[in-house]
């Protein structure tokens, strides 16, 4: 049984979507939990506020806090991921998901992202590893990297895009001079997030030029 939460920060009478906000954070410590006030979860929540915003009164969105920080063998966000997604299922009924997640979030976004329920996956400086694989077939993929990151490096990011890419839609935005944290550019990634958000599950046109190109079929964009 999961011990993952959710927390509810839209949620609509009669939405048309729902949206997964999911966070990051490195292990520290055997099987340690997840702290609502931990600076990879606080992270996030801007960028769900901004997703909401979007949104409006069409989508539901929720944040996942993790059963445990990291990566964790026994249960890992992928896990916890499944789990959100039948409480949103129970809750919303069957409705279209977008995931969105920072870092080890960015990955566990890719790697569930096959789940038939996921019609969308944002992935902001993604943590992945060279042996990460995904059938994300049907799904349509944003990835946002900054080139400055030196946590999660944006290589590898930009190798599994290049895999991912050759069976799915995909699109990769290098933001030029951010770095894992999204703190000084943190705007650009909660724009293209909720950008890309409201036009995979609402159908709303986006305002910035690197949306724009991702949707009109670029594999790659500098911003």
């Amino acid at each position: 049984m999961s011990s993952a939460r959710l927390v509810p920060v839209r949620t609509p009478a009669d939405p048309e979507g729902v949206v997964l906000v999911l966070h990051g954070g490195a292990s520290r410590g055997e099987r340690m939990m997840v702290s609502p006030a931990q600076l990879s979860v606080l992270r996030m929540v801007p960028v769900a506020r901004r997703i909401a915003r979007a949104g409006g009164s069409r989508l539901a969105v929720h944040r996942l806090l993790n059963t445990h920080r990291g990566w964790d063998s026994r249960t890992t966000p992928v896990m916890d991921v499944a789990y959100a997604l039948e409480q949103v299922t129970e809750q919303h009924g069957a409705l279209p998901v977008a995931l969105v997640g920072h870092s080890l979030g960015g990955r566990a976004a890719l790697l569930a992202g096959g789940d038939p329920r996921v019609r969308s996956v944002v992935a902001l400086n993604p943590w992945v590893l060279p042996t990460d694989r995904a059938d994300l077939r049907g799904t349509q993929v944003l990835v946002v990297h900054g080139t400055a990151d030196r946590v999660a490096l944006p290589g590898r990011s930009a190798d599994l895009a290049r895999r991912l890419a050759e069976h799915t839609s995909l699109g990769y935005v290098a933001v030029q001079g951010a770095r894992h944290a999204m703190l000084r550019q943190g705007r650009t990634f909660e724009t293209y997030a909720a950008e890309f958000v409201a036009a995979t599950l609402l159908g709303v046109p986006p305002r910035s030029r690197a949306v724009s190109a991702v949707l009109d079929g670029a594999s790659y964009v500098e911003a």
